[in-house]
């Protein structure tokens, strides 16, 4: 079989490096990809992940078997419609389910209708209405942008003029861009988040192993908020009893309420979760696998993910038993020193043999007259898997001091409040 995969980091990468177990594969196209995909595909990076026209013309002249669109924007532009309407069978939701995360008001009515648990909020497209009503809300307080913004669209704000000037930055001097022509101003939850990914037909669903992300850029979750950076897999804050919960709560009737809505889901759908005082809410909806999160997940399935994907797109999801590894992952990115703001790149980059445990998923890099170089805010993942946590994380670390590159960056911390609740247990 020859595949498609639209997207070019590092949980593309991840996605093919998984495809790749497969042995009716016999070639991948990652378009565009990335300079450190090349080993495991052939990469187009003249070809962007958004250029409907640009994908579908080399559909045409290099036939492919089965698609995976990845990354948010192309399945919110419709990506997957238009490759269906060519013939090509999809991993991925169409348009009209991926508003779900390309429109959090979408995605919040969609909840309040449905009785989904969630932060309480108001949606605002007028600024001055937007201002009086923060001044008259306690801190902290969520501001977050309407459409798609890189993961960086949300502001929790300490303060009424942090809010204030999130609320200007968003809706006056358009940041985001359209991303915040409308605004969602969101109570604050506490508690443990929790990242779930799930495979879905739009009738049935399957969670995969959870997952904690570690958003800001510095140590002890200060700085920033980036991309991600870094993750472990399981999550210990999830538990059994959790799982089931959220499962009745709040998996089911979001499956159940884009059905009804006409707008059923297939694919990936990325559950953000605050386990509050209150039980588990849901903070965000994704389209689409996370990422890092995927670089966690991944190593851990067990079932060929091909067949997965091939039975989510035909429909029959309900007849696969799809299996996870008992033990644990984790992921530690490699930045540019100055992301998520300024950085320099262009650097080259030297990377280690691995191990059958273990993994190196590039993401911002380019290839330059055959010497890899960095090219990107977050350039890479090193990722272990192991029987324990606590090894799963200094197997990571491990590896990520065996990769070089001028101008290096990494929190020293991923995986920290994870081994602390989970040898607490």
């Amino acid at each position: 079989m020859k595949i498609l995969v639209v997207g070019g980091g590092g949980r593309e990468h991840a996605i093919i490096k998984k495809l790749k177990e497969n042995p009716t594969v016999e070639k991948i196209y990652a378009l565009p990809g990335n300079g450190g995909m090349a080993l495991d595909a052939e990469c187009h990076p003249e070809i962007g992940a958004k250029d409907l026209e640009g994908v579908s013309a080399f559909c045409k002249a290099n036939p492919v078997d089965f698609a995976v669109v990845a990354p948010d924007d192309p399945l919110v532009l419709g990506m997957v419609d238009r490759l269906e309407s060519e013939g090509i069978p999809c991993f991925g939701p169409r348009a009209n389910a991926a508003i779900i995360e390309g429109s959090k008001v979408f995605s919040k009515n969609l909840m309040k209708k449905y009785d989904i648990p969630t932060a309480g909020s108001e949606t605002f497209t007028d600024f001055e209405k937007a201002k009086a009503y923060v001044e008259s809300l306690p801190c902290p307080i969520v501001i977050k942008a309407d459409g798609l913004a890189l993961g960086k669209g949300v502001v929790i704000a300490q303060t009424t003029s942090e809010a204030v000037e999130a609320l200007r930055g968003m809706m006056l001097d358009k940041m985001f861009g359209e991303s915040g022509n409308s605004v969602l101003v969101e109570e604050f939850l506490t508690g443990p988040e929790v990242s779930v990914l799930a495979f879905t037909d739009g009738e049935t669903v399957v969670p995969m192993v959870s997952s904690m992300d570690h958003k800001r850029a510095g140590d002890n979750d200060t700085g920033l908020n980036t991309g991600g950076m870094g993750t472990v897999a399981p999550n210990p804050f999830y538990t059994k009893a959790i799982a089931g919960e959220c499962m009745e709560r709040i998996f089911l009737p979001t499956i159940r309420a884009m059905k009804a809505e006409g707008r059923t889901f297939q694919g990936c759908l990325y559950f953000g979760l605050m386990l509050t005082p209150g039980g588990p809410k849901v903070i965000e909806y994704n389209c689409r696998f996370g990422d890092p999160e995927t670089q966690v997940v991944l190593p851990l399935l067990k079932t060929d993910l091909l067949t997965v994907m091939q039975a989510v797109q035909k429909g029959t999801l309900k007849d696969i038993n799809v299996e996870f590894s008992s033990g644990s992952a984790c992921c530690v990115v490699m930045a540019s020193k100055g992301y998520p703001q300024k950085y320099e790149s262009g650097f080259p980059i030297t990377l280690p043999a691995t191990a059958d445990d273990e993994y190196v998923f590039v993401a911002g890099a380019k290839m330059d007259n055959g010497v890899l170089k960095t090219a990107g805010g977050r350039v890479l993942g090193a990722v272990k898997t192991a029987p324990t946590l606590r090894e799963a994380v200094a197997g990571a670390y491990a590896l990520s001091e065996k990769i070089t590159f001028a101008n290096a960056y990494k929190r020293t911390d991923i995986g920290k409040r994870a081994l602390s609740q989970t040898e607490k247990d």
